[in-house]
């Protein structure tokens, strides 16, 4: 637009910038606002504005909303504000009407020449501010898709992140697709051969690159300018509309593999940060609004750790976090949120804890939210809810889980009975009997602590990388490194760690509740026993392609999992297993070296489990054995509908590839104990006949059992040659 454009009155809804036939509408909120000016641009590499529109507070304001409709003008349009009022700090009010604010509804950010540290000093940064993008949405070919919704009990969670996913040379991919959506694309055959059925990505909000306390980048994303626009640094493009389609292609890709895109969402901060943080959008729109702030109005609560805390259920906050939500799920089609240190969401405007916070309770009962996953976080700095979140729908990420059962793997006293309640669904932590256990997320790594191999690897964190003297990371990690820190030669201790890897995935995947792992476990990605880092955008933090044919035994123990877990009924079940019978329900018994002994003293480091369902035709039964030495276990006997023997599906001690074995080619156990080593987990399988029969590929096996059944009926009932088993009904 090159002549002066026309101002309409505009409208105060919806938010943001809206597309129309027959122009743009341009609203934002500010209650204590004296001024506002819209900014267009007619370049986004422009330093000032083509136009500068000051809102008529006569025309172009209704209550708290200051908007305009300016014809003619289309997507694509770059734009900014300038808000005008008090600069009084002591009451709460940061105005400063030098500084280019962006739309909190802003669908489409342009960074390029974006300075931080300008936007933290007084002065006019037009030229080094972030400016926001008209987007409409409307228009894009989505060629039938939806999304997909998979219950929790079918769901296997992979978290990984955008960029480090493809960024490295190793990924084979050229230089303009490494680290972008589109590199994630041409990544999802090796998504869909590992078998999981969602991707977790951590922050693809547009964040905050240079927000960290050192010279280093902010690479997890944990930074958030605006919750509508996509991250442009992940674009293979720089076009802002172009950047939009590109997450929506990755969005309808990755559904076409029939994996679901769940998004890690950070409405509990901002990038703007403290006291002597940026001003970049809402600090500068009403800060009073946007924050929780202290009693003396000038310095921010932080519940977060980073310096500011969201003002989560004000009324303008809860409706912008519904709203981008809602957008999300609506335009961008993806089935689900992981919401970060989600327990802010609990608090009133001073920081106290809600007993029913207006925000969640929304988001619960949102119609257009209803289909999708809701997970949180249920902590913050100071509040630990886990278990005790609000509502039926929302799941958990369960750090016990993680902490537990790091414990009794690496051999800590009095874990085992904390470690069969991890197991059996955490129902101590969720206590409502009617609760689906798959509401609990259970994880071993996450992005936030020691990956899977470092934690095998290092006793301590090892965090100078990141230039904070090794202050920074949690000092409590629950690591064992098997006898030597760090890379070794010694076979001996890497086979430890092999099968230390391999116990902790088999936990994860036997466990009631949904699983989640850590981007490249499966192939033992390592960051050099960094335990946090976020600031590491480079080798240490990428995923190395590399590795897949290096640790391919791993890759395919980690999918042979995943398909187990995926396929057993016991592990679909949407009720916690209960001990003793209960109509016709799975049955749970726990077991020690004796049947129906299990040791829950303190000294004790192993159990095992059964589970068995009068109309499944299966059994399973899983020994884990965290002790320096093999233990003999008894195994139940079978009913005489089933085969007499069992059948061994995994024993981590095993080299590969009998550590593992589909079932119509697992191998079948001599004699009525098994021998587990030490460090290692043991899972076997009883089938019944009929299932057998279609199971097993050698028919030989299934002439052997009527063989077995008939000499067995032939033989006097009291005789010690019979079939153990065949007669016993329990």
């Amino acid at each position: 637009m090159t002549s002066k454009p026309r101002i309409l009155p505009g409208k105060s809804y919806p938010m943001g910038a809206t597309v129309y036939p027959d122009g743009v509408n341009f609203c934002i909120f500010s209650k204590y606002a004296t001024a506002v000016d819209l900014l267009l641009f007619d370049r986004k590499e422009h330093s000032e504005p083509k136009h500068v529109i000051s809102l008529n507070p006569s025309t172009n304001k209704t209550f708290y909303y200051w908007h305009c409709l300016i014809p003619e003008l289309e997507k694509g349009q770059v734009y900014g504000y300038r808000v005008f009022g008090p600069y009084e700090p002591q009451e709460g009010m940061r105005f400063d009407g030098q500084k280019v604010l962006v739309d909190p509804y802003a669908r489409g950010v342009i960074t390029e020449t974006y300075d931080r540290e300008r936007a933290r000093h007084p002065g006019d940064n037009c030229a080094q501010a972030i400016k926001s993008v008209v987007v409409d949405p409307a228009g894009y070919d989505w060629e039938g898709d939806r999304p997909l919704y998979h219950p929790f009990r079918r769901s296997v969670i992979y978290e990984l992140h955008v960029g480090g996913f493809t960024k490295s040379n190793s990924s084979g991919l050229s230089e303009n697709l490494r680290g972008t959506y589109r590199g994630l694309i041409e990544k999802i055959p090796y998504l869909q051969s590992l078998g999981i059925t969602a991707v977790e990505l951590m922050p693809i909000h547009q964040f905050d690159p240079q927000d960290s306390p050192s010279r280093l980048p902010n690479y997890w994303g944990y930074a958030p300018i605006s919750f509508f626009a996509p991250h442009n640094g992940y674009g293979a493009t720089d076009d802002p509309l172009e950047l939009v389609d590109e997450f929506r292609d990755m969005v309808k890709a990755l559904h076409r593999a029939g994996i679901e895109v769940i998004l890690d969402v950070v409405f509990n901060h901002t990038a703007e940060g403290g006291d002597e943080g940026p001003t970049l959008s809402w600090k500068g729109l009403e800060n009073r609004a946007y924050y929780m702030l202290k009693d003396d109005q000038r310095f921010y609560k932080n519940y977060s750790g980073t310096g500011n805390t969201l003002n989560a259920n004000h009324s303008i906050v809860r409706r912008m976090i519904r709203d981008s939500l809602r957008y999300w799920v609506s335009e961008m089609h993806v089935d689900g949120f992981r919401f970060d240190l989600a327990s802010i969401l609990a608090r009133d405007e001073s920081g106290r804890p809600l007993e029913n916070p207006p925000l969640l309770w929304e988001i619960e009962s949102d119609p257009v939210l209803a289909p999708t996953k809701i997970i949180a976080e249920a902590w913050d700095l100071e509040l630990y809810q886990l278990g005790t979140f609000i509502g039926d729908k929302w799941a958990e990420w369960n750090g016990r889980y993680r902490d537990d059962v790091r414990r009794f793997l690496r051999g800590d006293p009095g874990m085992v009975r904390t470690f069969a309640n991890r197991i059996h669904g955490s129902p101590d932590l969720f206590r409502s009997p009617a609760r689906n256990p798959h509401r609990s997320i259970n994880f071993v790594t996450c992005h936030d602590g020691f990956t899977l191999n470092d934690l095998v690897s290092y006793n301590e964190k090892h965090n100078e990388e990141n230039l904070e003297n090794n202050r920074d990371g949690n000092n409590t990690n629950f690591s064992w490194n098997c006898g030597h820190e760090g890379p070794t030669d010694n076979p001996g201790i890497e086979q430890l760690r092999q099968r230390q890897i391999k116990n902790f995935l088999t936990v994860l995947m036997a466990s009631q509740g949904t699983p989640m792992l850590l981007m490249g476990d499966e192939v033992r990605r390592t960051q050099n026993g960094n335990n946090n880092a976020y600031c590491q955008d480079n080798e240490i933090s990428w995923f190395n392609w590399d590795k897949l044919e290096e640790h391919a035994d791993l890759f395919r123990f980690t999918r042979e999992l995943i398909g187990l877990n995926l396929s057993s009924r016991f592990l679909q079940e949407t009720r916690f297993w209960p001990e003793h019978l209960e109509d016709e329900n799975t049955v749970l018994s726990w077991h020690g070296v004796q049947l129906g002994h299990p040791d829950w003293g303190e000294h004790s480091h192993s159990i095992a489990f059964n589970l068995h369902h009068p109309n499944y035709g299966t059994q399973i039964h899983v020994i884990a054995n965290a002790y320096t030495e093999a233990l003999s276990f008894e195994l139940p006997p079978l009913p005489k509908n089933m085969f007499p023997t069992w059948f061994r599906l995994v024993d981590t001690f095993l080299p590969s590839p009998e550590d593992i074995k589909e079932p119509g080619k697992a191998p079948q156990v001599e004699g009525f104990e098994y021998e587990a080593q030490s460090h290692s987990v043991v899972v076997l399988l009883a089938l019944s006949r009929k299932l057998g029969q279609q199971v097993f590929r050698d028919s030989r096996l299934i002439l052997q059992y009527e063989e077995e059944k008939k000499t067995a009926e032939k033989r006097p009932a009291n005789s010690e040659n019979a079939v153990s088993g065949l007669n016993n009904d329990k």
